[in-house]
């Protein structure tokens, strides 16, 4: 338990980060990146963040997003140790 623990710890996201990135480069998609969302990234990215629509809309939801990585990513550290099943 303590190793998926200390693996989950290294692949986490930080929602300081993701909000700090979006404030930075959120126009451009970075926060998105950081989160893993290619796709959406390279669509932000290219629209300029649906033309910064997008992009303010995502202060809503970014919190959200990276608790949704963040569980996905525990749950898949611990079915990968056998902790929980899939």
């Amino acid at each position: 338990m303590l190793m998926a623990e200390a693996d989950y710890r290294s692949v986490r996201k930080d929602p300081r980060v993701a909000y700090a990135l979006w404030c930075v480069v959120g126009i451009l998609g970075g926060h998105r990146f950081y989160l893993g969302d290619t796709g959406r990234s390279i669509a932000m990215l290219f629209t300029f963040g649906g033309l910064g629509l997008w992009t303010l809309l995502d202060v809503f939801f970014v919190g959200r997003r990276v608790h949704a990585v963040n569980r996905a990513r525990r749950s898949a550290i611990m079915v990968r140790y056998g902790i929980i099943e899939d």
